[in-house]
């Protein structure tokens, strides 16, 4: 754990005595040992992974070491939706020392639960991320990921202190604020996701302040998709250098996998998070540097494990080695999902989810569209609904009651406001098909 690592003299967490650099015989069988642990926890003390394992025939004795990790069951989102709240804990509550979620496509959160030990090694993996981004003892890292059941801010909290960084724990929102702290408290180093990290950016020039004149030197950016070129316009625009991060709160959140210096893909802390690529039509399992869906086992999460789950992100793992010296695996920059999910302002957000706000609702029928556009670099959501003839031969007033009501409704199914307009009859284009939910102008 990160006590094993603590260089009490030097004052900080340093990468060269963490697993980053093992040998991959060493690895591998690190890895062996703790798949066979977790395969036997989750027997124990999750029904349904046990009843899927019985299914296939299979006890943990038949699971030798990594090599056998393809014999096991898949887990998916819906598995976590099905067992609300905390039907795939294998921790009892008294154990539980933290509870985090994440948007459902229900209105249901995705519930996930952290013992101590989980805790330290999410710490551990946050810190091994910073470390792999240069920061370091002496940093003042101004966190703009949100804090509360979202697990971006407390995981990136926790990995920044561990380092020996002085964290501002600002979260996300009140941008003249975030350049006002970033300015006056000598900021060397930012976390934020891409896109609002631009609209920081913005607001800083017409506030008329240089960002290349500040100390900072580091965005670690994630929680959502970005590009190459707006990782360019973010350097060009800032003189710092930006690193890409990911994570997804089913596995622990933040600290999954990142980059290093040399900005060739994202190493996965594999020593607690095994990565798997699929084929997301077969479920066959493809082979390293072949594209398809990413598939995460946690080999050390003990109050939720998670046997391949998959995560519907599109990507491949890299097979040369890492300039850097790790011998932690990489996968390539993800892009892309292979379902229909899309992220506003870090928030995972659902066609599905839309609806179901709109059918609690009286006055608005079952026709509707997303259109996102891109406002100066940040992502914006707005919903078009179409409601009925009755309401919508009805007063001003009338109608904007019913505005504020669904808002509400929205508001409260995704967890953040979106735009909001409200259409006759008929102004939906119907289809024999599928209905065309989301409209993305972002690239137009």
């Amino acid at each position: 754990m990160l006590k094993e690592r603590w260089n009490d003299r030097a004052g900080g967490f340093h990468p060269v005595s963490a697993p980053d650099f093992l040998p991959r015989p060493q690895l591998r069988e690190l890895q062996s040992r703790r798949l066979q642990a977790m395969v036997a926890r989750a027997w124990d003390k999750v029904a349904l992974f046990r009843e899927r394992l019985e299914a296939r025939a299979l006890t943990p004795d038949d699971i030798g070491g990594i090599g056998d990790i393809a014999a096991l069951p898949f887990t998916v989102k819906a598995d976590l939706r099905d067992t609300y709240p905390f039907g795939l804990f294998a921790s009892p509550m008294d154990e539980v020392v933290r509870l985090h979620a994440s948007s459902g496509t229900t209105g249901k959160p995705i519930v996930v639960a952290y013992t101590r030990e989980d805790v330290e090694v999410w710490t551990e993996a946050m810190a091994r991320t910073f470390a792999a981004c240069g920061l370091h003892r002496g940093d003042i890292l101004q966190n703009a990921f949100g804090y509360g059941l979202f697990t971006g801010g407390m995981g990136t909290h926790y990995g920044a202190e561990a380092i020996g960084a002085a964290v501002i724990p600002v979260s996300g929102g009140n941008t003249e604020r975030q350049i006002m702290l970033m300015r006056d408290f000598g900021v060397t180093a930012v976390c934020a996701t891409p896109s609002f990290f631009v609209h920081l950016v913005e607001k800083a020039a017409e506030m008329g302040v240089d960002l290349k004149s500040l100390p900072l030197r580091t965005g670690v950016f994630g929680a959502e998709p970005w590009s190459d070129g707006m990782r360019e316009r973010i350097e060009a625009e800032t003189g710092i250098e930006a690193f890409d991060i990911y994570g997804l709160s089913e596995i622990t959140g933040p600290g999954v996998a990142t980059e290093c210096t040399c900005h060739d893909g994202l190493h996965v802390f594999e020593d607690h998070f095994f990565p798997e690529i699929i084929d997301p039509a077969t479920g066959a399992a493809l082979p390293d540097g072949e594209e398809g869906e990413l598939v995460l086992t946690t080999l050390s999460k003990r109050a939720m494990p998670m046997i391949r789950y998959r995560t519907r992100d599109i990507t491949a793992i890299l097979t040369e080695p890492c300039g850097c010296g790790r011998t932690m695996r990489r996968i390539r920059r993800i892009s892309r999902r292979s379902d229909d999910m899309f992220i506003i302002r870090g928030v995972n957000v659902f066609p599905s989810q839309v609806e179901t706000a709109l059918l609690e609702v009286e006055g608005t029928v079952p026709h509707y569209q997303i259109v996102l556009t891109r406002d100066h670099g940040l992502d914006q959501m707005t919903v078009e609904v179409e409601v009925t003839p009755e309401v919508f031969s009805d007063t001003v007033r009338g109608m904007e009651e019913l505005r504020a009501r669904i808002g509400r409704a929205i508001e409260h199914v995704l967890g953040i406001r979106v735009g909001l307009r409200l259409v006759g009859p008929h102004s939906i284009p119907r289809s024999e098909g599928k209905a065309r939910r989301v409209i993305d102008k972002r690239h137009d």
